[in-house]
């Protein structure tokens, strides 16, 4: 039997758990019929207002979509009604504004988690650490000359020697490791986009990243690039699923239920990093 509080329904428990040392990765794809998900009443009062706030349609209900499969995804993990999770923002760590990570506000334990997406395709991340993740559509090479000049000097040198036809993707692979570790650690593009190097001996293959941080590309978004980053020191374990496209129009418990048996698409093991 389910409970009931406050008119909301509360869900029978949590689908999904994270051991230590774990990461999930999930990845939606927006639906291309325009339709309007049901359920933008479990969104807050803050949400509704950025989602209004667009004035392209299909943004607002990119961002509809995005927003409340977030919110029962998060449900699965915490056994909270998708309605009744407390989202807000940390502190920034650079200027103490309330602009910095998305957290679950007064729950203890409660899991980590990161939100990006990119044309038609939404990237999610859930870890018992702080995580970042980032999803970009892969550039016009015009896009590409007008931005290198905000990387790192090596990491601009490293894309200006890769031939031009190769440009755009490595590119968007290094932005896209850039973005997870700026989102990461709660600061956002005001760190800097060029203070760290997070260029091709970041990458799984090099585990070379910032102090305290491990980063790595996905493999598996057609079109995409997309890259994780991890506040850890010790290995870690990354699986990749594919959430249901209808966790938005599923009830909350029905929601639940679908992505807590949902099975991995992908699993990776990101080692310690190299020094």
């Amino acid at each position: 039997m389910t409970n009931r509080c406050r008119g909301r329904t509360l869900l029978r428990g949590p689908r999904l758990s994270l051991r230590d040392g774990e990461a999930h990765l999930w990845a939606l794809r927006l639906p291309a019929d325009g339709a309007e998900p049901r359920a933008v009443d479990e969104l807050d009062a803050e949400e509704r207002r950025r989602a209004a706030a667009f004035l392209n349609p299909s943004d607002r209900l990119g961002y509809l979509h995005a927003h409340i499969a977030l919110r029962r995804l998060l449900s699965a993990y915490t056994g909270i009604a998708p309605g009744l999770l407390p989202l807000r923002r940390a502190p920034c760590p650079r200027c103490g504004g309330p602009h910095g990570r998305p957290v679950l506000a007064g729950r203890p334990g409660a899991p980590h988690f990161s939100l990006s997406h990119s044309h038609g395709l939404v990237l999610y991340g859930v870890a018992g650490t702080a995580v970042g993740v980032d999803v970009q559509r892969v550039p016009a090479a015009r896009t590409v000359e007008l931005c290198l000049p905000r990387l790192h000097p090596e990491e601009r040198q490293e894309v200006l020697r890769a031939p031009k036809a190769q440009r755009p993707r490595m590119f968007s692979a290094l932005w896209t490791r850039k973005e997870a570790y700026l989102k990461g650690l709660g600061t956002g593009l005001s760190h800097g986009v060029g203070t760290d190097y997070l260029g091709v001996h970041a990458r799984a293959g090099g585990h070379r990243a910032p102090d305290g941080w491990m980063v790595a590309d996905l493999h598996g978004c057609p079109g995409h690039t997309a890259a994780v980053a991890l506040a850890a020191t010790t290995a870690q374990r990354v699986t990749l699923r594919e959430l249901p496209a209808d966790v938005p129009h599923l009830t909350p418990q029905e929601a639940a239920d679908l992505i807590g048996t949902t099975e991995p698409d992908l699993c990776m093991v990101l080692p310690v990093p190299a020094r």
